[in-house]
């Protein structure tokens, strides 16, 4: 994530006090720089130690609020609502929740069993919502809130072996819809951020160059979405510049079709 001065910055984010899931590896990573570099207080959380240690140390020199690491299993609803109490009491309070982390393991339709449908369902679908859940009653006692549910392009392009993974996506879109009714009037709003395929480590193990390729000829602009872009659309619906801004699914996808 560049620090350029030609990044957009936003006062409004300065001090506010945010929770990432997902957060030590691809647009997770991105999404903790970007809130770092903007004087946001971050705590984010992840099972991959190594990574997101060593994303603290490289973002804490020089930071106005080093980030804060919280090892997490985001199945366990439990450790989630145990996560959120803990990022409000490390914080002294939650002001913005990004509901990052997923998993889009490919998986044939035949090889589905209800076990591993349930597991999918908690990696990609139940957290988010026991998360918000938990966070709403801090973000009441800050006077608002915003909740940023990550949804994906590929339930609406129809991506083959993901029929799990785009059921759980589609989902969240309808959950971010009900939160963002329910919860309106306390001031707390709740978006969609829908991304296209994002060039990270873990998408690359996916594609070959020439599916690569496809994709971009796919797009209607040229180039691979990088977790800094992702990072710029949710800067802004964070920040008090979207106000008014809730209910809805926000895409960054170069135009995907």
């Amino acid at each position: 994530m560049s620090s350029s001065s030609t990044r957009a910055n936003y006062p409004t984010l300065r001090g506010k006090r945010v929770l990432v899931t997902g957060g030590a590896s691809g647009i997770g990573e991105g999404l903790v720089e970007a809130f770092v570099a903007q004087g946001a207080r971050v705590v984010f959380c992840d099972i991959a130690d190594e990574a997101a240690e060593a994303l603290v140390a490289r973002l804490s020199p020089g930071a106005a609020h080093p980030p804060l690491y919280r090892r997490c299993d985001l199945t366990d609803v439990d450790a989630v609502r145990a996560l959120v109490a803990g990022a409000e009491s490390a914080l002294g309070g939650l002001d913005v929740l990004v509901n990052n982390a997923g998993n889009d393991d490919r998986h044939k339709l035949e090889d589905v069993t209800p076990e591993y449908w349930d597991d999918r369902m908690a990696v990609n679908l139940r957290h988010l919502f026991f998360a918000a859940q938990a966070a709403v009653p801090a973000m009441r006692r800050a006077g608002g809130g915003v909740i940023l549910n990550f949804g994906s392009i590929s339930w609406h392009l129809g991506l083959k072996e993901l029929a799990v993974y785009q059921t759980a996506k589609a989902a969240i879109e309808g959950m971010t819809r009900a939160l963002a009714r329910d919860l309106g009037r306390d001031r707390i709003r709740v978006c969609a951020v829908v991304p296209g395929n994002v060039q990270t480590p873990r998408q690359e193990r996916w594609y070959t160059p020439e599916g690569e390729a496809e994709i971009v000829a796919s797009q209607c602009l040229d180039g691979r979405i990088q977790p800094s872009d992702v990072a710029a659309l949710v800067l802004f619906l964070a920040s008090d510049d979207a106000r008014m801004c809730t209910g809805h699914n926000y895409f960054i996808d170069a135009g995907w079709r």
